[in-house]
């Protein structure tokens, strides 16, 4: 995950880049016209490559393939062979074409990267034991082989790669399949304890030692027909000679040892073993670090089922059949390369013919100096240093993170919630603020006062703000800072937005019950002031004053025209609402909305489980310091349920009127603050179970939003059916009124969830939890 995160996060990178000079984030059209090869362009490329290449594990990041052998075989054969790590190369062939011929860095580095992956994954192929971390170093190999052929961009080498990974795809699965058989059968991997096992299970022997040979490049087999494909395309290669000869060299150097380790995996899984005892003997070995293993033999096991066999001998005989009759990948393989394909088992005597029979002549000679090339691996692992090992390279570099991650928490993370709103604040001040002053941006002139009644209003929220700033209560604090909502709230009543000011009362109400909440567990005053109080009133200040710059800005008449027009027009014909600002939550911004409330569920949820760890045996929730009068608590009962019922009404009708699903959930949540405040703490959230609420309204709304797709239309398209009933008269039925009930639910379930968890906090005298009597 770290390796290919970061390439895919450096391909993003490179993507956009791209986009910007091309004008267009369409790849299509990005290649097929590329823009002009300037530094930043050259960046680009340079970043989508590293994508590229992380993605299909290329040296020196092709660590993290042979470390993801934990999967079952089938997987394995999935990802190794077909999917994903052929992602990269993919993306290495979209771009090939349009840019090898003017890129003059691009044919060299993939060549030399490809190649000494190849070199790498062969070499270390040959050392494994394990069956399945020989396949996984044999794909690091093969996918170098691909990288070459990929990097290459010419039409004959594109035919030829269409070739080679349908070639690599059907053996490796093979392989892999087989070796899961195998493994199912004798439940090892390890090639010192297999023995025989070609004579219990000759079926799969023989489907397993097909795919081998194809995978090797041996004739009659598809392989064979790739790597002649390849060879050709590069001997005759019309550009960059000096990069088509080393090419060539190293596809030939490792098919060399393709097939070693491609002999080496048959023979480890199927061959007798000659000299060697039944698996009531054990035997001295010597691993590849020197030191001897005694481990026990098996050469028997149980013939695998049909249905493991079939699919390995399908694949096997589907590379036998392509080899013999190559003229049946002719289609895939031109529409590939774009022009019309004929591929032959046989084209004559001619130098890639020689080439690939030197590549098995030198396969055939390390094979037979199996014990000298063994010794030789010895020798040359002890001698290189620890250094030159890419997963001991990568583990020095986490330890190196980890060292730097340590120290720079502990300068930043102080536990200092003014030092963090300190930095918060500084950069939020910077950045937009630089920016507005240095672009000049034009403010419009504020207008200080639209009708006569909003001055006593925005007097007393000054008022109060100042009042708030000053006191040393924090009860009176929180009671001013209140007042400052609800101020803001009339105001919303002045300039006509009667569901702000909905929003805005609720949440100002809500949020005066979690604050009343927390405050049982804090001291009754605020410490003593800061030292140096001016630096935070200088802080204060330019907040202040970029948001009321950055107000002047979205008034500026000079804007471009404002997205509210269509908006207002598509609500009611689109939509089908009169409530333009309800259609945008959950219509327009559907997606938005659906967003927030997956933020709002993991909020809950993260809220409700730091709460639980807090506690210890013997917590009980608390009653209230001073029983209710018995009005209130009768009150309560009374106009809980209206309550509920008007919520309701906010819910249906938020589509054509003031309302809504979160106005509705948060009146709902007030109608259950008001019971747990009227002293029913323990049925403060009944007859509901707030962690299901939050699940149901995300499904409800989540479905709503994905259903369309399965309808054939965008998602979150909104569905709409109009009715005339008696008595009635005409009635309306949206489909985002689901979407709606999702959001109503989700916001009544976050805040049961503070009730439950807030509100059932024990009350001690330091206002936390006594950790001396904890223990």
């Amino acid at each position: 995950l770290l390796i290919t995160v970061m390439g895919g996060l450096a391909m993003l990178a490179g993507l956009l880049v791209l986009a910007a000079a091309a004008g267009t984030s369409r790849l299509s059209e990005i290649l097929a016209a590329p823009p002009g090869l300037t530094p930043a362009v050259q960046t680009g490329l340079a970043l989508v490559l590293l994508g590229g290449l992380t993605k299909s594990a290329q040296a020196p990041f092709h660590i993290w393939l042979p470390a993801a052998m934990v999967a079952p075989t089938p997987v394995s054969a999935y990802l190794h062979a077909a999917a994903m790590v052929k992602a990269g190369i993919y993306l290495i062939a979209r771009f090939s074409p349009a840019v090898a011929d003017d890129v003059v860095w691009w044919r060299p580095a993939l060549v030399a990267i490809g190649g000494v992956t190849m070199l790498i994954g062969g070499w270390r192929a040959l050392r494994q034991h394990d069956l399945k971390r020989l396949l996984a170093f044999s794909t690091v190999s093969q996918l170098g082989f691909l990288t070459i052929v990929a990097g290459w961009g010419s039409s004959e080498t594109m035919a030829a790669l269409a070739v080679l990974v349908l070639a690599h795809g059907l053996a490796k699965a093979a392989l892999f399949l087989g070796l899961g058989a195998v493994d199912h059968e004798t439940h090892t991997r390890d090639l010192r304890q297999l023995n025989g096992l070609a004579r219990h299970m000759p079926a799969l022997a023989i489907a397993c030692g097909l795919a081998a040979l194809s995978m090797a490049g041996v004739p009659l087999l598809l392989g064979f027909v790739a790597k002649e494909a390849v060879l050709e395309a590069l001997v005759h290669a019309r550009h960059d000679a000096g990069s088509a000869t080393v090419a060539i060299g190293f596809v030939v150097v490792g098919s060399v040892l393709t097939l070693a380790y491609s002999f080496r995996f048959w023979w480890g899984a199927f061959a007798r073993k000659s000299g060697r005892r039944p698996l009531t003997s054990r035997w001295i070995l010597i691993d590849p670090d020197g030191c001897p293993v005694s481990l026990p033999m098996i050469d028997k096991a149980g013939r695998p089922a049909a249905g493991m066999t079939i699919p390995v001998a399908v694949l096997a005989a589907a590379g036998l059949v392509l080899g013999v009759a190559p003229a049946m990948a002719d289609a895939p393989t031109g529409a590939v390369a774009g022009q019309s394909t004929h591929l032959a088992l046989w084209h004559g005597v001619n130098p890639a013919l020689g080439l690939s029979m030197l590549a098995l002549l030198g396969g055939g000679l390390v094979i037979a100096a199996g014990r000298a090339v063994g010794a030789l691996q010895n020798g040359v692992s002890v001698a290189l240093p620890n250094g030159i090992d890419a997963s001991v390279t990568y583990e020095r570099c986490l330890r190196a993170v980890n060292r730097v991650a340590a120290s720079v928490t502990g300068r930043t993370q102080r536990g200092s919630l003014p030092f963090y709103l300190g930095v918060i604040i500084t950069v939020a001040v910077s950045l937009p603020g630089i920016a507005l002053v240095i672009g000049h941006t034009p403010l419009a002139p504020p207008a200080w006062v639209d009708q006569p009644a909003q001055v006593p209003v925005v007097a007393v929220i000054a008022v109060t703000a100042i009042l708030a700033c000053v006191t040393r209560v924090r009860l009176t604090a929180v009671l001013l800072l209140g007042v400052v909502g609800y101020g803001m709230a009339v105001l919303y009543v002045l300039q006509g937005a009667p569901d702000l000011a909905f929003t805005q009362l609720l949440v100002e109400t809500l949020n005066l019950v979690l604050f009343l909440l927390v405050l049982r567990l804090l001291p009754r005053t605020f410490p003593r002031p800061a030292r140096n109080p001016w630096r935070r009133a200088v802080l204060a200040a330019a907040i202040g004053t970029l948001a009321g710059a950055l107000t002047l800005l979205a008034a500026n008449p000079q804007r471009p025209a404002s997205v509210a027009i269509p908006m207002l027009a598509d609500s009611y014909d689109g939509a089908h609402a009169r409530n333009v600002v309800n259609a945008i939550l959950v219509d327009f911004r559907g997606f938005d909305t659906l967003g927030e409330m997956t933020v709002v569920l993991v909020a809950a949820l993260g809220l409700g489980s730091l709460v639980l760890t807090a506690r210890y045996p013997g917590d009980k929730p608390p009653t209230p310091p001073r029983q209710p009068s018995h009005p209130l608590r009768m009150g309560a009962r009374i106009v809980f349920y209206p309550i509920l019922l008007a919520s309701l009404f906010f819910l249906f009708s938020g589509h054509n009127n003031p309302g809504g699903g979160f106005i509705g959930g948060l009146f709902a949540g007030a109608g259950f603050v008001l019971r747990y405040l009227a002293g029913d703490v323990r049925r403060a959230s009944e007859p509901f179970r707030p962690t299901r609420l939050l699940g149901l309204g995300l499904l409800l709304s989540s479905g709503t939003a994905f259903v369309p797709v399965l309808l054939g239309s965008d998602p979150l398209t909104s569905g709409y059916l109009g009715l005339t009933l008696p008595l009635l008269g005409k009635v309306g039925l949206a489909s985002v009124l689901v979407f709606d009930t999702g959001v109503f639910l989700v916001v009544l379930g976050l805040t049961l969830v503070v009730l439950d968890s807030l509100g059932a906090r024990r009350e001690t005298s330091l206002g936390v939890v006594n950790e001396e009597a904890r223990l």
